[in-house]
C-alpha cells in the first residue's frame, strides 16, 4: 500500500514539475495551442457601461510621433494596442493592426500601440525602435516601461486592444489575438466607414 502510495505521489509531483495535463482532471488544453490564451469570454464593454478611457501615463519614449494625450485626441476613434515585442501572439497580431490602421487612419482612426515590457531586454528603447521597423509601424508607439499606462487601464494580458471612441470613452476591449472582423467592423462603425 505505501509504495503504491508513493508511485502516485512521485507520478503528481512528476505532473505538476512538467506541467502535464491528466486526462480527466484537468481540462487544460493541450501542449500544442499557443502560451498564451485568451480568457473564455473576451471582454467587451457594453454602451450602458462606458467608462472614460485613462490617458496617457508615465511614458518613457514615444516612437513615430510627439507624446501625446487622449485630450488632444478628442473626435478621433483610438485604438490602444497594449504589446511587447517579445511576445509571440502580439507579434502574431500585428500585421492587422498595421493593415486596420492603414485602412483608417485617413478616416479618423489613430492607433496608438503601447509598448509595456516582460521581461527586462524589452524596456531598450533601442530594441523597441529595432521591433518598430521589423515589423513595419509607422503609427504612434508610447513605451511604457514602469507599466504606468498598463496599469491605469487596469490591463492584464498581452495583446489586449482598446478601441475609444470619438467621446473619449471605452467602447470595446480584446485581450489575446482574433476577433479582427468585429475590431474592423467597430472602428468602421464608429467612423461611419464601410469596412
Amino acid at each position: 500500500m505505501a509504495f503504491k502510495l508513493l508511485a502516485v505521489s512521485a507520478a503528481l509531483v512528476g505532473f505538476a514539475v512538467t506541467g502535464a495535463v491528466i486526462p480527466g482532471v484537468c481540462d487544460e488544453v493541450s501542449r500544442a495551442t499557443p502560451v498564451f490564451t485568451a480568457p473564455a469570454a473576451p471582454i467587451t464593454v457594453a454602451a450602458a457601461s462606458q467608462q472614460t478611457a485613462p490617458d496617457f501615463a508615465g511614458i518613457n519614449n514615444w516612437f513615430n510621433s510627439k507624446p501625446l494625450s487622449l485630450a488632444e485626441l478628442r473626435g478621433k476613434v483610438v485604438l490602444v494596442d497594449f504589446w511587447t515585442y517579445g511576445c509571440v501572439n502580439c507579434v502574431n497580431t500585428l500585421p492587422h493592426v498595421t493593415e486596420l490602421y492603414a485602412k483608417y487612419r485617413d478616416k479618423g482612426l489613430v492607433v496608438v500601440g503601447v509598448h509595456t515590457p516582460e521581461f527586462p531586454f524589452e524596456r531598450s528603447a533601442s530594441n523597441v525602435q529595432a521591433a518598430l521597423k521589423r515589423h513595419g509601424i509607422t503609427y504612434p508607439v508610447a513605451q511604457d516601461n514602469d507599466s504606468k499606462t498598463w496599469n491605469a487601464y487596469r490591463n492584464q494580458y498581452w495583446p489586449a486592444q482598446y478601441i475609444i471612441d470619438q467621446n473619449g470613452k471605452i467602447v470595446f476591449q480584446h485581450a489575446g489575438e482574433g476577433r479582427y472582423d468585429e475590431i474592423d467592423r467597430t472602428v468602421a462603425k464608429l467612423l461611419n466607414a464601410s469596412s
